[in-house]
């Protein structure tokens, strides 16, 4: 029976060539991250909190992104299943288009609304002064942020097209060259060392915004430069000519994608909000919390990429039924496995990351306890991402907006809200509730894969 879920040599080398570069990539951003999280929080709680609420909402905007990709992403990874370099050159276009698009109306939404949309996360239990001081920090660290966002968002296009296409290398080497950008420009411009001046978080943000830049014309260069290695980069821009059928199917199946980034991303920031709600210890707790569990869980959320990848190529390539489900079996217990395994050392350092903060004994004893509820849940976590990247690889968007939004603000969004305003209940406790519901979708993508309807190719 074990051997059911086990893959020979040859199927795990396969994935871990897929696999390893976006870990690793994922890794060492999601260390920086964690460095960079850890430099501002040496400034102090407010300044701490600030940034964490400013990278909350931008966590929307930057799943929107990922989300306009991966619709055509879908149709990438299959067209060059099938050697389809026309086909690629489309959806890389496609990409190009939507993601310039969505960089103009988030940077027009952030500089017209930031002061709003901070302001809501500062409704909890404190002092007013404390509050202003709070949006006074984010407000700066927005306002320089969002001349990241087009960068940002172009390097996605050519790095997830370069991934779909079987490079995780060049965009797992851009990605550590701008991190190690980003960690030194953090030392130099947050503290002021080598003569620059201490700018705080308005210097974190600049070092961010200025390793994007740098990730950009890395995997974008590379790309160019070497078209005998990417064939349909030749000609991209030549014209921006969809074919109406590819156009449609891409919106057809892409939009979901969309529309479930951008809701479930929103909905995840409502949450945070309700949680804002239990007192303004809640958010710097919260931040410490998110950004191990980030780093921690790096792994399995790599994995789900991988899976989504090999799938797609699979499908794409015409396997057969028997053969797609077998190393989807065996990709999904390998994720939930890595669940495990970073759950366990996740709860083996609660106590000890909040100790790098400089910040109070009640931030770090709530950030410790959200932290075991996190490393609790992590298997579960891990089965459901896998799940959503398979049923994906097939086109099935819908099904996935479904199982993913459309759960998040009929189940998860109503009891946040409920438990925070009409109840006594502490953070911990409706924490745990609330990421509790992940059992409920494992059951119902456990459900959806026995089904079989994401088994598909997509390109005939």
């Amino acid at each position: 029976m074990l051997h059911r879920y086990i893959g020979d040599k040859a199927f795990y080398r396969r994935v871990l060539t897929v696999a390893v570069p976006i870990i690793i990539q994922n890794g060492i951003t999601n260390f920086v991250n964690l460095l960079d999280n850890i430099m501002v929080g040496q400034v102090g709680t407010i300044p701490m909190s600030g940034v964490s609420i400013v990278n909350g909402l931008l966590f929307v905007f930057n799943l929107c992104i990922f989300g306009a990709s991966s619709g055509a992403g879908i149709f990438t990874a299959q067209f060059y299943g099938s050697r389809d370099d026309e086909g690629v050159r489309h959806t890389f276009r496609f990409k190009f288009l939507i993601c310039i698009a969505i960089s103009l109306i988030g940077i027009a939404i952030f500089l017209l609304g930031g002061n709003f949309l901070i302001g809501l996360y500062l409704t909890g239990e404190g002092d007013a002064a404390t509050a202003a001081a709070v949006l006074e920090q984010g407000l700066k660290y927005l306002r320089v942020m969002v001349w990241g966002f087009l960068p940002f968002a172009l390097t996605n296009a050519y790095a997830s097209t370069l991934k779909e296409c079987g490079n995780t290398v060049v965009p797992m080497t851009a990605g550590i060259a701008a991190t190690l950008v980003n960690l030194v420009l953090n030392y130099v411009l947050i503290f002021g060392h080598f003569g620059a001046p201490a700018m705080g978080v308005e210097g974190a943000a600049l070092a961010t915004v200025i390793s994007r830049f740098a990730e950009l014309l890395i995997v974008a260069g590379w790309t160019h430069i070497h078209r005998e290695k990417n064939s349909f980069i030749v000609g991209v821009y030549r014209s921006f000519y969809l074919p109406g059928r590819l156009l449609k199917s891409i919106v057809i199946k892409g939009m979901p994608l969309l529309m479930n980034e951008a809701l479930w991303s929103s909905g995840m920031a409502i949450m945070n909000q309700c949680y804002s709600t239990c007192g303004l210890d809640v958010v710097p707790a919260m931040n410490i919390n998110s950004t191990i569990f980030q780093l921690t869980s790096v792994v399995f959320l790599s994995m789900g990429n991988a899976v989504g990848i090999i799938m797609g190529q699979m499908l794409g390539a015409g396997n057969p039924e028997t053969e797609v489900r077998d190393a989807n079996r065996k990709l999904l217990a390998l994720s939930v496995t890595s669940g495990l395994v970073f759950g366990t050392l996740l709860a083996s350092i609660s106590g000890l990351f909040p100790l790098l903060y400089n910040t109070t004994e009640a931030v770090r004893h709530l950030a410790t306890r959200l932290i075991c509820v996190n490393a609790l849940m992590m298997p579960f976590i891990s089965y459901t991402n896998a799940t959503y990247f398979t049923l994906r690889s097939g086109g099935q968007t819908m099904v996935t907006f479904l199982f993913d939004s459309c759960f998040v603000w009929a189940v998860c969004v109503p009891l946040a809200f409920c438990l925070s305003r009409f109840t006594d209940i502490p953070i911990v406790p409706l924490f745990a509730i609330c990421q509790g519901t992940d059992l409920i979708k494992c059951a119902i993508g456990a459900f959806m894969l026995k089904q079989g309807k994401w088994i598909q190719n997509l390109t005939v």
